[in-house]
């Protein structure tokens, strides 16, 4: 079945609203496909350039910052992060409880490092996927989004024990801001949207861009998808730009990003890395951790997700790596990560081939959204499933 064919019968199926994939190379985006509606309230049409709350798709964005500042000398790896962000001067782990169910404390066996935070072997978690971040958190519950307070917190264990998933690219982005002395959205633009010419993306949705906005969706009870209209990763008054999930882009956009990788971090004359800094980025980082694994305790919000559950999956500086032959076609040694309203890609430097497939609804992990996915993935390396 052609691509287009997979995402119009997922549309007629009711089990997405709409779609916007996009398959690449190094030399450039080869097939754009879209299906359904971008929004069902008014019946606007998925288009090629419509604009996706891309979430966690961020995160790649900032390492690719942090590592602009780690070649010019402004941060480090593997220097404790203490002096320049003195809220993790002292990091201390979550011991326990007691039994009036206090939050036990204990300081951390070593610091947090750059590297720590781009792996996501900090010790930081999301408060959705674990119930002992929840419950350190105490009666006062989790504050907003795109607060400074959202990002305070007791760590789930030593920084490079283990791999957990959370708001390790959040801190790093604060990196970046205090290495940089500037504002999250400004070295964004001036330094890797600018010279990429990604106009669609950034922390804000003009009024210009409004209308292409799709609609984020949320999958009920019932399995019908309604409007659930919440800002991710805070929205344009948050006090933190949240650098692990609050960007907004289009899929042009997010190719020109993803191919300027597969690139070894230039694009048509723009040169944002240095090919060993992106192959740094591309190995894995972390040894026999396994990472990838994602559990949750908010179902609402997402699902328990492993992406590729039979292999010892390893993390980059900034994406997931599948060390085998993927199940659906892509090569060993590929990159890729996702966003939590399910927009995923991979980049297959073997193959060289890029894959972006853009929805919008919740749960991340949504079983129709994981089922294009997989089929969008094997149409593109032409594997009948």
């Amino acid at each position: 079945m052609t691509i287009d064919a997979l995402l119009s019968a997922a549309v007629q199926s009711g089990g997405i609203a709409g779609a916007a994939a996009f398959v690449g190379n190094k030399g450039g985006t080869v097939s754009t496909h879209t299906a359904g509606l971008r929004d069902p309230a008014n019946s606007a049409a998925m288009t090629a350039d419509t604009i996706f709350q891309i979430a966690s798709m961020t995160k790649a964005v900032t390492s690719v910052a942090a590592m602009q500042l780690v070649e010019r000398g402004l941060l480090s790896l593997d220097a404790p992060l203490g002096d320049l962000l003195p809220d993790l001067a002292n990091p201390q782990v979550i011991d326990g409880f007691s039994e009036d169910g206090a939050v036990v404390l204990r300081p951390a066996a070593c610091a947090i490092t750059l590297r720590h935070l781009l792996t996501h072997t900090s010790g930081f978690g999301y408060e959705f996927m674990n119930a002992a971040m929840l419950r350190a958190r105490g009666p006062e519950g989790s504050p907003a989004p795109g607060t400074k307070a959202a990002l305070l917190s007791p760590l789930l264990f030593d920084p490079g024990e283990r791999w957990e998933y959370g708001i390790s690219t959040d801190w790093a982005g604060l990196a970046v801001e205090a290495a940089s002395g500037m504002r999250l959205n400004a070295y964004f633009d001036a330094e890797i949207f600018g010279p990429l010419g990604m106009a669609d993306t950034g922390f804000f949705v003009s009024d210009a861009m409004a209308p292409r906005r799709a609609a984020l969706q949320l999958r009920g009870e019932s399995g019908a998808l309604s409007p659930f209209p919440v800002e991710i990763g805070g929205g344009p008054s948050a006090e933190i730009l949240s650098a692990g999930g609050g960007l907004y882009s289009s899929g042009p956009d997010y190719m020109r990003f993803l191919r300027m990788i597969l690139n070894g971090g230039s694009l048509d004359g723009a040169v944002l890395l240095r090919p060993e800094t992106v192959a740094d980025m591309s190995r894995n980082q972390i040894g026999d951790i396994r990472a990838g694994d994602m559990e949750s305790i908010n179902p609402m919000f997402a699902l328990k997700n492993d992406p590729f559950p039979a292999q010892q999956t390893g993390w980059g500086l900034g994406f997931l790596i599948n060390p085998n032959t993927g199940h659906n076609g892509r090569a060993a040694g590929s990159l890729s990560w996702a966003g939590i309203a399910n927009t995923y890609y991979w980049i297959d430097p073997a193959s060289d081939v890029i894959g972006l497939i853009m929805l919008q609804h919740l749960p991340f992990g949504d079983p129709a959204a994981l089922d294009l996915y997989a089929a969008f993935e094997r149409a593109v390396y032409r594997i009948e499933g």
